[in-house]
């Protein structure tokens, strides 16, 4: 049978039940329209007068029969405060977020307050402007000997390219290379080296712009002064470090490593406790004005039998004076050794009490003052205790070495002498010994 539109009456369970206000309702059936119950007795006329509104379920619209209850009131006053502020936050977050982004991908970028750019000169006397003038003429020396190889440091002293460092930084060297400041390197020879002093010469050739240092005069420091060294501990190139002059006329003694006394030094040196540590050897120490008052050549480190031993600087440095650098340097430049001023008697390194005696044989059998040297033409006899040299004690026989190669050959010192109880004095010229 073909599709057509239902045009018989629908059947009346469709429809909305009828019946009046007092009718009995079922649960959930909602009540007559309002204008239904108005009109009283004549209701039922009413009713079957007025069209009955039915169900098709064939038409092109459903008709919704169903009574919704009241017609509903207007929006609310908190409604619309409630959607107003929750729109002005939602558009306050969603604004805020665009404009982080916006800013991030823009090509302003965040800025933190910074000190604007000063003059970068600094006041010569300052640690900067000392380094500012030394750098140029500090080298670091690399070292490859018999038994292995090492680091140290140098320093120019002229145009012809000659080098001031230890002694025990090239000692048995094959080959020394040398690495200026600004990172160029090239081979050095050595010219000339002295154990004694523990100082040596090395000269490199075909380098042009040298930087010399300019020499100062150690005698002119005093305890207190401010000092800055050059160096390269560890293989640090080019490491300064700054203190002051802790004390002068420091007797100390390094070495000894062959047994047999001729690899010792004897130094009257400069005490410092800017920090030098190994690699710092022969690097320059120097005064307010960049001049060079010593070579830095040991440290004082802890006991070896002390658990807590650093193997580093402890504020214990001790420098070679320059004018004794000086000297030395001048006479390996044009010999190729230094001499060392003598009084010509031996010591007994034995004697455990204060001051320095002369020994009752010397070397070989020998008589312990050489003849016709300047001790024998002083007056020192065998068993003589010396206790000061020009008036500053002195507690054994290598503070006595020290003080007397403090000075040069040809000097002149006043020696107070102990014998057989009684103390004289006497002159004594210094004699020349050529050094190892």
């Amino acid at each position: 049978m073909a599709d057509r539109q239902q045009t018989d009456p629908a059947p009346q369970w469709w429809s909305r039940p009828e019946g009046t206000a007092g009718d009995a309702r079922r649960e959930g059936v909602p009540a007559p329209r309002p204008e239904v119950e108005a009109e009283g007795e004549g209701g039922a006329q009413a009713a079957s007068a007025a069209p009955v509104v039915r169900y098709d379920p064939w038409g092109v619209q459903p008709l919704q029969v169903v009574d919704r209850g009241r017609t509903p009131r207007g929006i609310r006053l908190w409604q619309v405060v409630a959607l107003s502020v929750g729109t002005a936050l939602l558009a306050g977050g969603i604004g805020g977020y665009l404009g982080v982004l916006a800013e991030r991908r823009s090509s302003t970028r965040l800025e933190l307050p910074q000190a604007a750019a000063a003059d970068r000169g600094r006041a010569p006397e300052s640690v900067a402007g000392i380094a500012a003038t030394a750098l140029p003429g500090v080298v670091t020396l690399h070292v490859r000997g018999e038994k292995g190889s090492g680091t140290g440091t140098g320093f120019v002293l002229d145009q012809q390219g000659h080098i001031l460092t230890n002694n025990h930084v090239v000692a048995d060297s094959k080959e020394i290379a040398v690495t200026f400041s600004t990172g160029e390197s090239v081979t050095a020879e050595l010219v000339g080296r002295d154990s004694g002093y523990d100082l040596a010469v090395v000269k490199v050739s075909g380098v042009r712009g040298l930087r010399p240092l300019s020499l100062g005069n150690s005698e002119n420091v005093k305890v207190g002064d401010p000092v800055v060294a050059i160096g390269a501990p560890f293989d640090l190139s080019n490491t300064v470090t700054a203190g002051i002059i802790s004390a002068t006329g420091r007797p100390v003694t390094a070495g000894g490593d062959k047994g047999d006394g001729s690899d010792i030094s004897y130094v009257d040196a400069l005490q410092t406790d800017a920090p030098i540590n190994p690699g710092n050897s022969g690097g320059p120490l120097l005064d307010a004005r960049a001049h060079v008052v010593g070579i830095n050549s040991a440290i004082r480190g802890a006991d070896k039998d002390d658990p807590t031993r650093q193997g580093g600087s402890i504020g214990l440095g001790f420098a070679i004076p320059i004018n004794q650098g000086k000297r030395v340097a001048e006479e390996l430049i044009s010999t190729g050794r230094a001499t060392h001023p003598v009084i010509g008697v031996t010591l007994d390194m034995e004697y455990t009490g204060d001051g320095a005696r002369v020994g009752d044989k010397g070397e070989d059998g020998k008589p312990p003052v050489v003849a016709g040297g300047p001790g024998a033409r002083a007056g020192i006899r065998a068993g003589d205790v010396i206790t000061k040299v020009d008036g500053q004690r002195v507690r054994g026989g290598d503070e006595l070495i020290v003080k007397i190669r403090a000075h040069r050959p040809g000097d002149a010192l006043t020696l107070t002498v102990l014998r057989d109880g009684r103390e004289s004095t006497l002159k004594v010229v210094l004699g020349s010994a050529n050094g190892s």
